[in-house]
């Protein structure tokens, strides 16, 4: 596998990682509640680097506690957090892993704000409730904007600091930029509203002054969910920004200073598309009432997650739009497995029609995420011109050294991500990590592994004892 595309390093303008496959950014709630970070959540962060991915993409780290997404996660909000961050950095890079912060704002996604944000309406570029779990927020004031987009660049210039090697701004999935850069969600009226331009220009301003901040030789990239379907979960909602209208952000995006793009999809998170796969309603009626004092419609939901004569209306509504997004033009027919199979066509690569479409428009790499595990359909999307490389989150929570996996000629890890969304249905409650019980020789072996994090991975290799979460 010498000429393996997979394998080949990915030269972006400021940096070059050793391979083509991303940890994408997914985390836990490792962090102390202040958002100091702790052992754990280098010990996750490593987890990936040991498992050979090229480079990892942090999870949400807020610019500002008022906009985090839940307690617990790691913050980039105050010039003491740049020694903590420093030492995620050492560590990964003692496995030849590079280290990109996502610097990042919930906007009105915020899901739990925390005692610190007790009474506040979260910031967003709408006055308007968020429609799935009714979230409330306020419009931002041109003053605040201003604000906040030098919360980014102070972030960026910690980053720095901290020797990372580069920072993503989360501009997808229903997060504060997201909420600027929709169709579907802005409703200002003043320059940061109503035309694509107008609507574009936090993003763009965010993104100046960065450059202005850390200068011309520090990686930077943005994470966009190309198309919104913004209407996948609430019919009356408005649809949202067209691939069209994204191409042309992106194109943007470059010209401002961003050294790569990374293609998403969903103008919320979760959201029917992204991740796509299952939803498992045993698992949501045991965690989604911790979110129940956050919107004004999550009694809504909990009542249709609870009650199993309700499922059917809510996955009604959740799935009908995934027969609405192309399947890319090539599949891994040549699995054996005939549900394997059919798993991975209808959850691996349903974002690379987009992904192709603003590659072919950007002269900057373009990342793409999206269910991958398959080696090769991951050299096929990059061979063929689709991406330059994938990122990857469910799956290598699944196998962390799916990369080593698939460098050793294995076109699928031995026990492959089933898709079943169980990790990120816990994660509101529970610690990160694979809740699938068939892919364990038992619940205790479960357990020792999502357990791990806490004691470094030599605790699941040697099957020490950890406690068990309650079931």
């Amino acid at each position: 596998m010498e000429n393996d595309i997979i394998f080949k390093p990915l030269q972006f303008r400021n940096l070059t990682v050793k391979n083509r496959i991303f940890r994408s950014s997914i985390s836990g709630r490792w962090d102390n509640y202040d958002g100091s970070g702790t052992q754990a959540r280098i010990n996750w962060e490593e987890k990936f680097a040991r498992g050979g991915v090229g480079a990892i993409i942090t999870s949400f780290v807020p610019v500002a506690i008022r906009g985090r997404i839940m307690p617990n996660y790691a913050t980039i909000h105050s010039d003491d957090r740049i020694p903590f961050w420093r030492k995620v950095g050492e560590k990964v890079h003692e496995y030849d892993c590079k280290l990109i912060l996502q610097l990042s704002h919930s906007g009105r996604q915020q899901d739990i704000g925390g005692v610190e944000n007790d009474g506040l309406k979260a910031l967003s570029s709408t006055s308007n409730t968020e429609s799935f779990h009714g979230l409330r927020c306020q419009a931002m004031t041109l003053t605040e904007i201003k604000e906040t987009i030098q919360m980014f660049a102070d972030g960026a210039r910690r980053a720095r600091l901290a020797g990372l090697d580069g920072v993503e701004l989360h501009s997808a999935n229903g997060y504060l930029f997201n909420q600027f850069l929709s169709s579907g969600i802005n409703n200002r009226q003043d320059e940061y509203g109503g035309s694509l331009e107008n609507r574009a220009r936090f993003l763009l301003d965010v993104i100046r002054a960065i450059r202005q901040e850390v200068g011309p030789d520090f990686h930077l990239q943005f994470k966009i969910s190309a198309i919104d379907y913004n209407d996948a979960v609430i019919p009356w909602e408005k649809r949202g920004n067209s691939l069209e209208e994204s191409v042309q952000i992106c194109q943007w995006a470059e010209a401002a200073g961003a050294d790569a793009v990374h293609v998403s999809v969903g103008s919320l998170f979760p959201h029917p598309l992204n991740p796509i796969g299952d939803f498992n309603f045993d698992v949501i009626t045991k965690t989604y009432d911790t979110m129940l004092s956050s919107g004004i419609y999550t009694t809504r939901n909990y009542i249709l997650f609870r009650y199993k004569l309700l499922n059917p209306i809510f996955k009604f509504l959740w799935n009908r739009v995934k027969k609405q997004l192309p399947a890319p033009a090539f599949t891994g027919d040549h699995v054996a497995d005939e549900e394997m199979r059919k798993l991975l066509a209808e959850n691996q690569g349903r974002n690379l029609l987009s992904s192709q479409a603003i590659k072919q428009a950007v002269n900057i790499p373009v990342l793409c995420t999206g269910g991958f595990q398959q080696g090769s359909f991951i050299r096929k999307a990059i061979e063929d011109g689709y991406c330059d490389g994938v990122t990857i989150a469910r799956q290598l929570i699944a196998n962390n050294d799916l990369p080593k996996q698939l460098q050793q000629g294995k076109d699928l890890p031995d026990k492959p991500c089933t898709y079943c969304n169980k990790c990120l249905l816990n994660v509101i409650e529970n610690p990160l990590g694979c809740y699938e019980q068939s892919r364990f020789d038992n619940y205790e072996a479960m357990m020792a592994e999502v357990m791990s994090v806490y004691h470094g991975d030599e605790a699941a290799k040697h099957n020490v004892e950890v406690p068990a979460l309650p079931v």
